[in-house]
């Protein structure tokens, strides 16, 4: 068999994982309620953590809300804290009790209603915040709802035009509400007298055609499923249909749920213990398509690890997210059990054993590159395909993971299922790959491939381009910071990392001279030739691993007058963090790809004069670039003003 030559130093894609469940991937997500507002799905969940004064206790601890949008059910934006306990005028400050809740708008208005464990008494009463904008900020009622004890409020506006309240205590409740909900409206009836015997919780309420579905985790047999009935009525009765999800066979104990149409498409949201197998009260949200029969039943869902959504072949396919596979000869594990966040991967066991992972997004055109990340003890060969497409290539012994890339011959074009199969070797174990436009030959010489991106800044200061994008920079050369995960770039964790001393001078008004050194490191003062700047080619110029980089960059704007009311805006791929005269402008967590205009800061004034840039780049296992820009109050770029390098 022909061995296809290697090029060690691989290529990397953006490491976002997508279009595959969990959804949420940096913190435990539970209870998930998801609403549509201004054409974006919203999520509202609750956020499960260790109890803080009782870690020995094996219970549900919560202490605050999150809230997630997304236009495509894939890429997930965490718009970060809504409310916390402590901001409950009602509510126990230390009570670690926020469990199920939900969000509905009337008349611009948002209203967030969740339960709470009140500051005196016992059990659970239910509040409601409200915001002019679906990711707040909310202010808390000083009251909760008046007459409502329970918990796993669900909210429906119903086509009669009347607003409705269900929750979950003694029974399964619903009545009519003010739409405000400050308070009931009529008064409260117990929805489940007619329902199969069994525990009973998270009443989650729906309309559609004409029916009104009442959906909820019920205890069966020993864990929740999750069941439903339907009504011609809001409030019932209801008639008893079935199941929409069976209960865990790992035997998680709980599932939560929401329903919602997005762009002509049913979707269940869910939970599952998939990050901590061990203890069932830190939960993940999952998503899967559900489909209704004729007479407006709902066909049983099963739950999935691949989810919704299609990957694009260029984005790194975590192939442990699988459709189908192989399972008398394949299996699935954490890469590192001790950090779950990291994700999994998939062991293929003896020749013949497969995986597929289905929709996958190769475009137009068809790649020229693969990329795998794998490690096996002795050589392997494998198999890709999709659709007519096919390859076959080496992978020689690695006990360590390993990223290798290679030439590519796979005319693929269009969605497609992806297939990878083990023809030789055993146990070759999987994490993820991915296919690039970019041919083999395109990285033979790297110094004539960085002057079509980077060349150097010479003569006087520049300007802006026509979308004002400053493409003049101070680069120094990479740091190695080696990650294997981009999952590990909280907030927490950046501003530790950007606040170490890397070099003299570091945030300060006077620029380092290009070419000054800081150790075996130099600066180098580069003009871009796009809009975006590339770093992973920079780095590939100086012979350096493209992946597991820390970048500093710098540059001054000059303004012949004071310009109030800007917002500094960034698109970085990985995590980043910027400073406009000494101050912090933004920070901007997570795993990101590198997309115009990503994250905005805060309105600030540039001064007559002159203004220092200073950004930090890290990235893990991705390509590195980024895009600065200041845009005015009304969203416009900002392009009277030159750049310079000192």
């Amino acid at each position: 068999m022909k061995r296809l030559l290697i090029l060690w130093a691989a290529l990397h894609l953006s490491a976002v994982l997508s279009a595959q469940n969990p959804i949420i991937r940096d913190q435990y997500t539970a209870d998930p309620t998801a609403r549509v507002f201004g054409g974006k799905v919203w999520l509202y969940a609750s956020h499960d953590i260790l109890s803080p004064v009782e870690p020995e206790k094996k219970w549900f601890s919560m202490a605050d809300y999150h809230v997630f949008s997304s236009e495509n059910l894939v890429d997930w934006t965490d718009h970060g804290v809504i409310l916390r306990q402590e901001n409950v005028p009602w509510g126990k400050p230390d009570g670690y009790s926020m469990w199920a809740p939900d969000c509905v708008e009337k008349n611009g208005k948002y209203y967030f209603v969740f339960p709470d464990a009140p500051r005196n008494g016992r059990g659970f009463a239910i509040g409601v915040a409200v915001a002019d904008a679906p990711d707040g900020p909310f202010r808390a009622y000083e009251k909760p709802i008046p007459g409502v004890w329970g918990i796993d409020p669900c909210v429906l506006q119903a086509s009669d035009g009347k607003t409705y309240l269900y929750w979950s205590g003694m029974g399964l409740m619903g009545a009519q509400a003010k739409d405000d909900l400050t308070e009931l409206a009529g008064t409260p009836v117990r929805l489940d007298e007619n329902l199969p015997q069994g525990f009973k919780e998270g009443p989650f309420i729906f309309e559609r055609e004409g029916h009104f579905y009442l959906t909820y985790p019920w205890v069966q047999d020993k864990t929740e499923t999750l069941a439903y009935a339907m009504s011609d009525n809001p409030l019932g009765p209801y008639e008893f249909k079935g199941l929409i999800m069976a209960q865990s066979p790992n035997e998680c104990w709980t599932n939560h749920h929401s329903l919602v149409q997005y762009q002509g498409e049913w979707y269940l949201f869910y939970h599952h213990n998939d990050y901590s197998p061990a203890f069932d009260k830190n939960r993940s949200v999952r998503i899967d398509k559900v489909l209704f029969n004729p007479d407006g039943t709902i066909l049983p869902v099963t739950p999935t690890f691949r989810g919704v959504g299609i990957t694009s072949a260029r984005d790194q396919i975590q192939i442990d997210r699988y459709s189908a596979l192989c399972h008398q000869n394949a299996f699935l594990a954490f890469l590192d059990d001790q950090r779950p966040f990291e994700g999994w991967f998939i062991s293929l066991v003896r020749p013949g054993s497969w995986v597929r992972y289905d929709r996958v997004d190769f475009g137009e055109k068809a790649p020229g590159t693969l990329s795998v990340r794998y490690r096996a003890a002795k050589d392997c060969a494998v198999s890709v395909s999709a659709g007519e497409a096919a390859c076959r290539f080496d992978l020689p012994a690695s006990v360590s993971w390993k990223t290798l890339s290679l030439p590519a011959d796979f005319p693929a074009t269009g969605i497609q299922d992806l297939k990878v199969s083990l023809e030789e070797g055993e146990t070759l174990q999987l994490d993820w790959l991915s296919f690039t436009d970019t041919s083999w030959e395109s990285f033979s010489d790297s110094s004539t491939a960085l002057e079509k991106y980077l060349v150097p800044a010479s003569g006087k200061n520049a300007s802006p381009d026509a979308d004002g994008f400053v493409r003049r920079w101070l680069l120094l050369e990479p740091i190695s910071k080696p990650h294997r995960s981009n999952n590990v770039f909280t907030e927490t964790y950046l501003r530790e990392l950007f606040k170490e001393p890397y070099f003299p001078g570091q945030l300060g008004e006077i620029l380092p001279k290009d070419g000054s050194r800081v150790g075996n490191l130099c600066w180098h003062a580069f003009d871009s030739r796009l809009f975006n700047v590339k770093l992973f080619r920079f780095a590939s110029n100086l012979s350096e691993d493209r992946y597991g980089k820390l970048y500093w960059m710098a540059t001054v704007v000059h303004c012949d007058r004071e310009i109030p009311d800007v917002r500094l805006s960034v698109g970085s791929n990985g995590a980043s963090m910027w400073w406009v005269n000494g101050e912090e402008a933004l920070l901007m967590d997570g795993d990101r790809r590198m997309v115009v205009d990503d994250c905005a800061s805060e309105r600030l004034t540039l001064k007559k004069g002159r203004n220092v840039i200073w950004g930090a780049v890290i990235n893990g296992p991705g390509l590195s670039d980024f895009c600065v820009r200041f845009l005015d109050g009304n969203g416009n770029p900002v392009t009277h003003f030159t750049v310079s390098t000192k």
